[in-house]
């Protein structure tokens, strides 16, 4: 038997293929984990890390450097901590703590980490952005010009919320702060805006329950949904809306339009109040850390309109944030107040009389306001607020007894018209045209003949009876957002009509 000679040249391809390999000596610098506790790891021998570095742990767990001391970091984790143990290596990866972002998002649930909730494929990004920018300057921004509509009456009309702005929502729990967010995401189904909704520290059912609403009312296509649940680690609680912020950025940077829901920013203050007393930082206030305003004034300063220059694209926020009692002068609602552009306030008196949304016109206001409105919805909007104010005031002394006086009666009559339009149920949002043509009805006696009990049917049967009656007029303001003479007068005849119609359909 003999042996199958070897291919001539077998030895100088290998011989070239040995030459190619590049050897070099690599550095690496390795730490060591002194401790771990409560999922802060206390990692000494990495001097050199930078604030916000990710480090990787030998059993491929992950986390950010929270605290730099003279001899050692503290490390939040972001994985289970549970098989970390003191003495095991730490390394800096030399890079900082990114998510994908771009259109494989959307319509997905990921975790902050840009990790597939839903069951799905692993997200197939082409490219990652860190999850801590800078915000842009004064001289990247413009002016907040056009209107996120809501499909909310008592959004629209009294607090306009324009595209780049960062309006508040804030109220005690279980006043519908999240309903309300909720509907302006759903009302974006017909519009060029990208929802992101941020559940932090959320519990699973009340984030599913947004999730089913959305799937089944909106249009899941156009959102992204990122989850850093009660029951995550605080780590990923803590990145969870600097990441929201960075997906819904990609679009605002590339000429788009985005609308973040950050649900909500007070557990949020809690998460990092917690880590930083693990990581051993002075408390200050109420025990947050002294860094907590400039914590939240850094994250919400990222929504902005960009100048024409860098695309015009926009990103608004639409923060929550939690009362207790209605206490508005409690630390983290001064912040978020004070960092806003104004604040939607939501009365759980008023929630609980059944008045929904259930908003505190006199406490609410929007820093923006009329700037951002369609003129068509400014044209028909001008006294509605005072008039309701004024109709607030007086009906608190009719409890005292009987208003003889005509003018106030009246006056007490069309306020009580005005409660029952800006009452509306949850994923019954209006059109632009359904809302002027309302609101001129309203202002030219069109629903005087109307009793307050019989508003809400009549605005449920108004978006048919619109596209049937007066189509033109419809396309006039959808289409322009103006409001010309001939179209009001068409509106309004309309709504007249179907005011007098009674039950006919």
């Amino acid at each position: 038997m003999t042996d199958r000679p070897l291919a001539p040249d077998w030895l100088d391809k290998t011989r070239a293929r040995v030459a190619a390999i590049s050897l070099a000596p690599e550095a690496e610098t390795v730490g060591r984990v002194a401790k771990l506790a409560d999922g802060i790891a206390r990692v000494t021998g990495l001097p050199d890390a930078p604030l916000g570095a990710l480090l990787r742990f030998e059993r491929g767990q992950y986390g950010f450097a929270q605290s730099l001391d003279r001899d050692a970091i503290d490390v939040v984790m972001l994985e289970d901590a549970t098989t970390v143990e003191a003495g095991d290596r730490a390394s800096d990866t030399g890079e900082v703590l990114q998510v994908p972002v771009g259109d494989a998002l959307l319509g997905r649930v990921v975790d902050p980490l840009g990790r597939p909730l839903d069951g799905g494929p692993p997200i197939d990004a082409a490219e990652a952005r860190p999850v801590e920018r800078p915000a842009p300057t004064i001289i990247e921004r413009d002016l907040v010009s056009a209107p996120v509509e809501t499909g909310v009456l008592v959004i629209d009309s009294l607090f306009a919320l324009g595209r780049g702005q960062r309006e508040l929502i804030v109220g005690d729990r279980a006043s519908g702060k999240t309903a309300l967010a909720v509907d302006a995401i759903i009302n974006q189904k017909t519009s060029d805006v990208i929802s992101v909704y941020v559940a932090i520290g959320q519990r699973a059912t009340a984030v599913e329950r947004v999730i089913a609403a959305v799937r089944e009312r909106g249009d899941p296509g156009r959102c992204i949904f990122v989850v850093g649940g009660s029951a995550d680690a605080p780590g990923l609680q803590w990145i969870a809306p600097f990441a929201g912020m960075t997906m819904a950025e990609h679009f605002r940077d590339r000429g788009g339009h985005a609308l973040i829901v950050l649900d909500d920013l007070t557990r949020h203050a809690a998460t990092h109040r917690e880590l930083a007393l693990l990581t051993r930082e002075p408390p200050g206030r109420e025990a947050y850390p002294g860094d907590v305003f400039y914590l939240h004034a850094r994250l919400l300063e990222r929504a902005a309109k960009l100048a024409p220059d860098l695309g015009g694209g926009s990103l608004t926020a639409l923060p929550i944030a939690e009362t207790d009692a209605g206490n508005l002068s409690a630390y983290i609602p001064t912040n978020l107040i004070s960092i806003t552009d104004g604040q939607i306030v939501l009365n759980s008196h008023l929630f609980a009389a059944n008045q929904r949304p259930a908003v505190d016109v006199g406490l609410s206001v929007s820093r923006v306001g009329g700037k951002a409105q369609a003129s068509a919805l400014r044209a028909v909007s001008g006294r509605v607020r005072l008039d309701y104010a004024q109709f607030q005031e007086l009906e608190m002394f009719t409890r005292f007894g009987g208003i003889s006086n005509a003018r106030v009666t009246a006056q007490i009559a069309r306020g009580e018209r005005i409660r029952a339009l800006l009452t509306q149920p949850r994923y019954a949002g209006l059109r632009l045209a359904d809302q002027v043509a309302l609101l001129a009805a309203l202002a030219d006696g069109a629903l005087d003949v109307l009793d307050p009990q019989a508003i809400p049917d009549m605005r449920r049967r108004l978006p048919g009876w619109l596209d049937a009656h007066a189509p033109a007029a419809v396309a006039a303001v959808q289409e322009t957002g103006t409001l010309t003479d001939e179209t009001r007068l068409a509106l309004v005849a309309a709504v007249a009509a179907l005011a007098q119609a009674g039950d006919v359909s």
